[in-house]
């Protein structure tokens, strides 16, 4: 499934995309969550109802037509990996990491899918990167390995953008500062489940800019 969380009449919703239409859960099931993080922390339950819910509706709304949103707009935590691409680490001049290099954004930096990036002031140093998102359903720690993709509710597509000269050029590296300007995280358009994507490893990362891949 394709779940998108869209604004209509004025209050925030959940639904499914398919092709350039938006099925509205909450009208084909009533006792279905209106957020989406409800939604998913409800594990395969949750996706089991929204699945029928979508085959059961009728009414739907062309996608133009809707706001859409972060497919998930207010999250806990936005946690991110750095130099996880070999050829990145190399443009950057660094070599790969042995362990991962950790960060995270503030949830003010979120933004939706297709909304703009607004340039600070405060920079003359802003860069793009395409990422996968990983979006977490059921939480939990101390998950071992092996059963950590079974708390993955799904994925998306993010762009990291940072403030490079904030992120490199200011006393210890201010990380969280070059990348938590408003708008430095864009998100969507949908969460895909992880059903349908199944090993994310063969997923290809692209990045197009006015149109043009990248």
């Amino acid at each position: 499934m394709k779940l998108v969380s869209f604004r209509a009449d004025g209050a925030g919703r959940i639904g499914i995309l398919r092709g350039d239409r938006v099925f509205d859960l909450g009208k084909a099931d009533p006792g279905l969550p209106r957020c989406m993080k409800a939604l998913l922390e409800m594990g395969a339950e949750g996706l089991r109802r929204a699945a029928i819910a979508a085959e059961g509706a009728i009414e739907a709304i062309p996608s133009h037509q809707v706001d859409l949103l972060p497919p998930v707009p207010q999250p806990e935590k936005i946690i991110c990996v750095g130099l996880n691409y070999a050829d990145h680490a190399a443009e950057s001049g660094m070599q790969p990491p042995r362990e991962p290099v950790i960060f995270n954004k503030l949830p003010t930096a979120l933004r939706a899918s297709g909304d703009p990036i607004v340039l600070p002031e405060l920079s003359r140093e802003v860069d793009y990167e395409a990422e996968l998102v990983v979006v977490i359903g059921v939480g939990g720690r101390a998950i071992p390995r092996d059963n950590a993709l079974a708390h993955v509710a799904g994925y998306t597509c993010g762009n990291d953008v940072s403030a490079r000269d904030w992120q490199k050029g200011k006393p210890g590296g201010q990380w969280l500062l070059g990348k938590s300007f408003d708008s430095f995280a864009p998100t969507g358009p949908a969460l895909v489940t992880a059903d349908e994507v199944g090993y994310p490893g063969k997923l290809r990362i692209k990045c197009r800019l006015n149109g043009r891949l990248v």
